[in-house]
C-alpha cells in the first residue's frame, strides 16, 4: 500500500522524502521524482509531516524509536500521520505519546487496497486536533476520493475495523457462493454476470469478479494481512461488548486459508479453505475410498 501512495503523491507534485525498510522498493520512487533518506530519521530530521504505512504496530513502534530516549527527538515539533491499521487502543496511547513529547498526531487510516491506492480512489478517516486535520487533509488528496472527518483518535480505527468487518464478510460470502455454484454445476461465468446485473453488484464484487473468474490470486489484499485485520476486528467487537459471529466464522476459514499455504495470495484465495472442508465428488480425481 505504502509504494503506490508514495507514488501518487510524487506525481501531484509533492515535495516528497521516503525511506522503507526494504530499500529496493524505493527504487520507483527515486525515479518518480522523489529523494530517497539513508534511514528513517533522516526523514524525521527533514520532514515536518511524516506519514507512516507500515505493516503493524511492533514496526511503527521499531521506526518511532518509541519506548527509547530517541523518540521523543524524533517527534518533537513533527506531525506524525498513522496511515496503517492497528488497534484502536494501541493509536490512543502513540496519540497521548506523541503529544506529550511535543509533536502533533493524527490517526488516517484508508480503506481501500493495492489497485484503489494507485488509482487515487482510497477512502480516508481522520481522528486529530482540528488544527492538524486541516493541515494534512491536503496532502491526502491525491489519494483518497472521500475523507472523512471521525473526530478524536481512535474514532476513525474503530470506523475502520467497522468497515473491514463488512469487507471481509461480504468478499468471503461472494467466494462461498461461487463456490456453491460451482460445486452445483452451474456456469460460472454466469453466475457471475447475474451478480454483477443485479441489486448484490458493488465496486467490491466487480474487483473480485474476473479473479473468481480465472481463479487468479495474485494478491490486491493478501489472505495474511486479512487474517491480520479479522484479528483487530474481533478484538475490537469484544471490546465494545459486540457479537460477530460472521466474523468469527470468516477468521476461522482465513486461518485456515494461511494454514494450507496461501497466505501470500488474494483474500479470494479463501475459495481454496472452502474446497478443503467440501467433500469430495466420486467423479473427483483422486476421490476413491480413503
Amino acid at each position: 500500500m505504502g509504494q503506490p501512495m508514495a507514488l501518487r503523491l510524487a506525481a501531484a507534485g509533492t515535495d516528497l522524502l521516503v525511506w522503507n525498510r526494504t530499500p529496493a522498493r524505493c527504487a520507483p520512487l527515486r525515479q518518480a521524482g522523489a529523494r530517497v533518506a539513508a534511514s528513517s530519521a533522516q526523514v524525521f530530521a527533514e520532514a515536518r509531516t511524516v506519514m507512516l504505512m507500515l505493516a503493524d504496530e511492533a514496526a511503527m513502534d521499531a521506526v518511532l524509536r518509541r519506548g527509547t530516549r530517541e523518540f521523543a527527538d524524533l517527534v518533537a515539533g513533527r506531525t506524525v500521520v498513522h496511515l496503517g491499521t492497528t488497534a484502536p487502543a494501541y493509536s490512543a496511547g502513540l496519540d497521548a505519546d506523541i503529544r506529550a513529547a511535543g509533536g502533533s498526531y493524527l490517526e488516517a487510516p484508508v480503506s481501500g487496497s493495492h489497485v484503489p491506492a494507485a488509482t487515487g480512489q482510497l477512502i480516508g478517516m481522520l481522528a486529530g486536533d482540528p488544527e492538524t486535520v486541516a493541515a494534512v487533509r491536503p496532502l491526502l488528496e491525491p489519494l483518497c476520493r472521500e475523507v472523512f472527518d471521525c473526530g478524536t483518535p481512535p474514532q476513525a480505527l474503530r470506523l475502520k475495523l467497522a468497515v473491514n468487518l463488512f469487507l471481509i464478510t461480504t468478499v468471503t460470502g461472494f467466494t462461498e457462493a461461487f463456490h456453491l455454484a460451482e460445486r452445483s454445476g452451474l456456469d460460472t461465468r454466469l453466475f457471475l454476470d447475474v451478480v454483477g446485473a443485479g441489486p448484490m453488484a458493488s465496486a467490491v464484487s466487480a474487483m473480485k469478479t474476473p479473479k473468481l473468474a480465472k481463479r487468479d490470486f495474485a494478491a490486491q489484499a493478501a489472505a495474511l494481512d486479512v487474517l491480520k485485520n479479522n484479528r483487530l476486528v474481533a478484538e475490537a467487537a469484544r471490546a465494545a461488548g459486540a457479537a460477530s459471529p460472521l466474523l468469527d466464522v470468516c477468521h476461522e476459514l482465513f486461518r485456515e486459508t494461511v494454514a494450507l499455504g496461501h497466505g501470500e495470495a488474494d483474500m479470494v484465495a479463501v475459495l481454496h479453505a472452502l474446497e478443503a472442508r467440501t467433500a469430495p465428488r466420486p467423479e473427483d480425481p483422486g476421490a476413491g475410498p480413503n
